[in-house]
């Protein structure tokens, strides 16, 4: 059943979930939403399961008409959201009915939203995912952004008995003054006086910055005199923080597969949506943190998002 016409499709607006796992030695990446925290809390707001498709929004978010009931919830970074020109709330549920029109405006702070929709967006999945690889032309919807008029498809769910909120003392806050810690390696060993100099810098976001990776613009870090400029290619992983001949840090991100430069370090996974969140002109200073600590910010993590489950699920 149709459920969401496109008015106007925003700055980048795809349909995203997870990411395809399992296909990278293909050459297919990863793909996923770049911020899992706020894409998650998207879908609880909405009591759909959590790795239910949405649509990720980029610096400018779209126009829709609304042709059925539904609950939806706007996460990730402030947009400004409109029903009917009436000023809503992110971070919570929103019931709206057929006629509706939905309005999300220009980033005011981070970079990406996420939008979720009950029962989600009907698209096919491709490889075990519903995300959209551009790139490839594959999965999502039509393997392409949204553009206008296309119509959406959303699957069958209750809708919510009561109005779900997110505590805001668990809503993050995105900094255009970044901080994300990083764990050395793996070819540290191509470095030196590099590591001092990665972890003592701050870094601006350059125009260059997409889902497949951020160039940053700051202190060049030098590769230890001997070692060669670039490396044997070899499979890369999100947060990969990869150093090209001109010296500037690059952050590998979901659609990538391969590397032919050192990684001096790797973002730890709970920072990513940090990284996700932040535009050209803001900076980023990289902190180094130990594999131990890494691990208690995962569970950190995981321990906020299963209070707003419990707190959801007592409501």
């Amino acid at each position: 059943m149709s459920a969401i016409k496109v008015l106007s499709p925003g700055g980048y607006t795809t349909i995203q979930d997870k990411g395809r796992f399992g296909f990278q030695n293909m050459g297919i990446p990863v793909s996923g939403v770049m911020d899992v925290f706020a894409f998650m809390l998207s879908n609880l707001l909405v009591g759909n399961p959590e790795n239910t498709a949405v649509m990720e929004l980029t610096v400018m978010g779209p126009s829709l008409e609304i042709t059925r009931v539904m609950d939806i919830a706007l996460t990730g970074a402030t947009m400004g959201i409109r029903i009917n020109d009436t000023p809503v709330n992110q971070w919570c549920s929103l019931r709206v009915k057929p006629g509706d029109c939905i309005t999300i405006g220009q980033v005011q702070s981070g970079c990406r939203a996420y939008l979720a929709v009950s029962g989600g967006i009907k698209v096919p999945q491709v490889m075990g995912s519903f995300s959209t690889y551009v790139g490839g032309k594959i999965g999502g919807f039509n393997g392409r952004p949204l553009q206008k008029n296309d119509i959406l498809e959303t699957r069958d769910i209750p809708l919510l008995k009561k109005v779900r909120t997110i505590p805001k003392q668990l809503i993050p806050v995105y900094s255009s003054q970044a901080v994300v810690r990083a764990i050395l390696g793996p070819q540290d060993d191509y470095f030196d006086t590099g590591i001092e100099t990665i972890f003592q810098s701050e870094y601006m976001v350059t125009a260059k910055a997409d889902r497949m990776g951020y160039r940053l613009q700051g202190n060049t870090v030098p590769i230890k005199e001997g070692m060669p400029k670039s490396i044997v290619s070899e499979p890369s992983m999100p947060g990969s923080i990869q150093i090209p001949p001109d010296q500037q840090p690059i952050i590998l991100l979901v659609e990538q597969t391969v590397g032919g430069y050192a990684k001096i370090a790797t973002v730890i996974s709970s920072d990513l949506p940090i990284v996700a969140q932040t535009t050209p002109g803001d900076t980023i200073k990289f902190e180094p943190v130990d594999l131990k600590n890494a691990h208690r910010l995962i569970l950190e993590r995981k321990n906020n998002l299963n209070t707003i489950k419990e707190l959801f699920t007592m409501a």
